[in-house]
């Protein structure tokens, strides 16, 4: 029975050289041969401290391709010309499948055609050289983001190859992402990644960790979003990570998202452990986008609005071209300038808005209802209360396509589109929060002339990429 517990020396040691043998870069990973690359890395490229001593919020947007060329010039180009303040290499789709033969096949078709036939960086198969020669060339901090249930081959190479700051966690990257892994196992596998962060950090290189806030991307309730982002935060901090940033997904409601972001920060200070650094990561939209790219900026605008207001340590933007699929990197340079745009006008004027404190007291009371139920479920463990809280659905992520998650909560918006919870199947939560949920749905029900029922979420999912924020009937404003 896992708990939440530190892995000591001798078994870090033990999984960290069986891992690195299922596939041949894993030889060359030498830890104290990169703690010494780490520590001749200028300050600028440091990932955690660079994020932590901002004045204003720092952009970030997703990029990977397979050629290790190809991903310099493509971080070149989002630096120089997006002004990207930090830099990703999202990593492909079978390197998180932890499939890197298929990978290996990729990354050799891509060498041969010139063609992108890889969905992301392959950086397992780059290795520690091709790694570190990414992180030399580029003249900014860089994240590991991926999706992979099982980083811990990913972790140490990447950690060897320069990256300080690596993405996703047991939860957030297992109930949105797979069906092949159960819960306990990825919890299990996410703590070697934590280990190794942690041992990095008492060596003086702190590595950053950021767990994935939209989780699904779909109408995700605030408190759930939360709730994850703190378990997933204090499993890090046992595990030694001192700088954690805890993400959150846009809903589109700018008073429910600036007093969710406002809640994460002032929650993930006084869940986390004193010694934790903790920052805070708002993603732009991470539902349909329209089609139409003037209308996409539309969308990405009212992110950098958000964001404006809000002010998170970092933004991870979109691109007009999000409906289509990869952008060119063009197209993600320009979403970038747009998000700058609109929070370097909107960021020294004061915006005032009613109604956020209101919502953040519920936000908060929400999230609290949630963390004392894992707490109770695991008698103080987090690691068994998540797992049993899981287990009997008092814990729960819509649209979730892991078998462990029961997927039964259903989310709708509210008259102004505040993402509320229609069907609370087992989740727990005070009945007086429940009556504040159904009341505002009533409200909209009432507005659009129709009973509340599942063809209101239905709407409400499809309605940004039709242009609008709730799913109304045809006829109703």
């Amino acid at each position: 029975m896992i708990r939440d517990e530190r892995i000591p020396a001798d078994e870090l040691r033990r999984i960290d050289e069986e891992i690195r043998s299922n596939w041949p870069t894993g030889a060359a990973v030498d830890f104290e041969e990169a703690i010494e690359y780490h520590e001749s890395l200028p300050d600028h490229k440091r990932f955690a401290d660079v994020l932590e001593s901002a004045d204003k919020p720092l952009l970030q947007p997703r990029a990977g391709v397979p050629r290790l060329d190809d991903q310099i010039e493509l971080s070149k180009y989002l630096h120089e010309e997006g002004k990207a303040d930090l830099i990703p290499t999202t990593i492909d789709s079978y390197t998180r499948d932890n499939e890197y033969e298929k990978a290996q096949q990729g990354l050799e078709k891509a060498r041969e055609t010139g063609d992108d036939t890889l969905n992301g960086f392959p950086a397992v198969n780059h290795g520690v050289d091709g790694c570190r020669k990414l992180i030399d060339e580029v003249d900014a901090p860089i994240e590991v983001r991926h999706g992979t249930p099982d980083a811990r081959l990913l972790a140490a190479i990447t950690f060897a190859g320069g990256f300080q700051s690596f993405e996703g966690g047991p939860i957030s990257y297992n109930i949105p992402y797979t069906k092949r892994h159960g819960l306990e196992e990825t919890i299990e596998k996410w703590q070697f990644v934590d280990r190794l962060a942690g041992a990095y950090t008492e060596r003086g290189v702190r590595i950053n960790r950021e767990p994935f806030g939209p989780l699904t991307g779909t109408l995700v309730p605030p408190s759930i979003a939360i709730a994850i982002m703190l378990v997933e935060g204090k499993l890090a901090a046992t595990q030694g990570v001192r700088s954690i940033t805890l993400g959150y997904g846009q809903v589109g409601n700018v008073v429910q998202d600036v007093a969710a972001l406002n809640a994460l920060k002032k929650l993930g200070n006084e869940y986390l452990p004193d010694e934790v650094v903790v920052t805070t990561v708002f993603h732009e939209w991470m539902g349909g986008f329209p089609p139409d790219e003037a209308r996409a900026n539309g969308v990405i605008s009212l992110g950098g609005m958000t964001a404006a207001i809000a002010q998170p340590d970092k933004v991870i933007t979109k691109s007009p071209q999000e409906f289509q699929g990869v952008p060119t990197k063009e197209a993600n340079a320009s979403g970038l300038r747009t998000t700058r745009q609109v929070i370097d006008m909107a960021i020294e004027q004061k915006i005032d808005i009613d109604g956020i404190e209101e919502e953040q007291d519920l936000i908060e009371r929400e999230t609290r209802c949630l963390m004392d139920t894992i707490f109770e479920h695991g008698d103080g463990d987090v690691v068994q209360g998540t797992l049993k809280a899981f287990d009997s659905g008092a814990l729960d992520v819509p649209f979730a396509p892991s078998d462990s998650a029961a997927g039964a909560v259903l989310p709708a918006r509210d008259d102004d589109g505040r993402v509320r919870i229609f069907e609370w199947a087992d989740l727990e939560m005070d009945d007086d929060i429940k009556e504040i949920h159904k009341a505002r749905l009533s409200r909209r029900a009432s507005t659009e002339g129709r009973d509340q029922s599942f063809r209101m979420v239905a709407d409400d999912v499809d309605a940004i990429s039709d242009g609008k924020l709730i799913g109304r009937p045809q006829g109703n404003v």
